[in-house]
């Protein structure tokens, strides 16, 4: 990185995104990972190797389009789920938290995470070690406020206690909200798309957690309950009132072009019945800070 470009980091979900982290799903396969793949398993879907990866290629190819810059994992056979990077770090204001996912077949994944982060000389804030805590249950909410969920399956309220506790060094607000484990993770029904915006299926987040949104005077876009549990609040911004959504999230899209905002539809259906919709597939390394 050249002497005028911003340090690594994000202060906010919605900052204009410089760079990414995405890994290729070469090694990609469905899992009984959540209630969302046991559905899709369920009801007899099979996996499309190549589809998922022309499907990622476009993420790849949106996010380049966009301006933002892309950095990839090494894909590691003996781990299916690492095209998910949001789950196995998760980045702060002050660097990169290293996770501890909850399953055995991606424990795994803190390897090749650790082996970049050196690689790209981007710092390490911290790795969990309280107990399993994964990045898709982390939402920075704004500058300065960060909220972590615990459905216990997969973070669990000590690990994410701890990361809380870092937040809380770095003078921040860090909320631990429990969450019902059927939606894996918080950004299943959370996403912060805009300055005081955020898609939320408030039908099933937790009444506290919603008027919590509401007192610091967010705009909710609500997201149904069947949306939400095929990705369509799993959103990512690229800052700048643009959003990248998945194509199946009608809902949500829709109601972002109400607003005003331009919504880049990538069909991702390979990785929704997987259980990982856009947010899940991309790790923000850097944002402009907005706070």
């Amino acid at each position: 990185m050249s002497a005028d470009e911003q340090a690594w980091g994000v202060d906010s979900e919605h900052g204009r995104l410089l760079d990414v982290l995405v890994c290729r799903p070469d090694n990609f396969r469905w899992l009984p990972t959540s209630a969302i793949s046991r559905s899709t398993l369920d009801a007899g879907h099979q996996l499309d190797a190549e589809l998922a990866a022309s499907q990622h290629a476009a993420l790849v190819s949106a996010y380049e389009e966009a301006g933002v810059r892309v950095h990839f994992l090494d894909p590691d056979p003996p781990l299916p789920y690492q095209v998910f990077t949001r789950d196995s770090s998760t980045m702060g204001p002050n660097g990169t938290v290293v996770t501890q996912p909850a399953q055995w077949w991606r424990r795994g994944e803190y390897a090749p995470v650790i082996r970049f982060h050196q690689e790209a000389e981007i710092p390490i804030r911290g790795m969990i070690t309280a107990g399993t805590l994964e990045g898709g249950d982390v939402m920075i909410v704004e500058p300065g406020s960060v909220v972590i969920g615990a459905g216990e399956t997969r973070t669990q309220e000590v690990a994410a206690s701890q990361l809380a506790g870092w937040f809380r060094e770095d003078g921040w607000e860090a909320r631990v909200q429990p969450i019902p484990e059927r939606y894996v993770h918080i950004d299943v029904l959370i996403a912060i798309l805009g300055e005081k915006l955020a898609a939320a299926c408030t039908e099933v987040l937790p009444a506290a957690a919603v008027e919590w949104l509401r007192g610091k005077g967010f705009d909710l876009i609500e997201v149904s309950e069947e949306q939400a549990f095929t990705l369509g609040v799993n959103a990512i911004s690229l800052g700048g009132e643009r959003v990248l959504s998945a194509a199946g999230a009608g809902e949500l899209n829709a109601a972002l072009r109400d607003r005003g905002l331009e919504v880049i539809e990538v069909d991702l259906s390979m990785f929704t019945l997987g259980g990982g919709g856009p947010h899940c597939l991309s790790q923000a390394l850097r944002r402009e800070r907005v706070g």
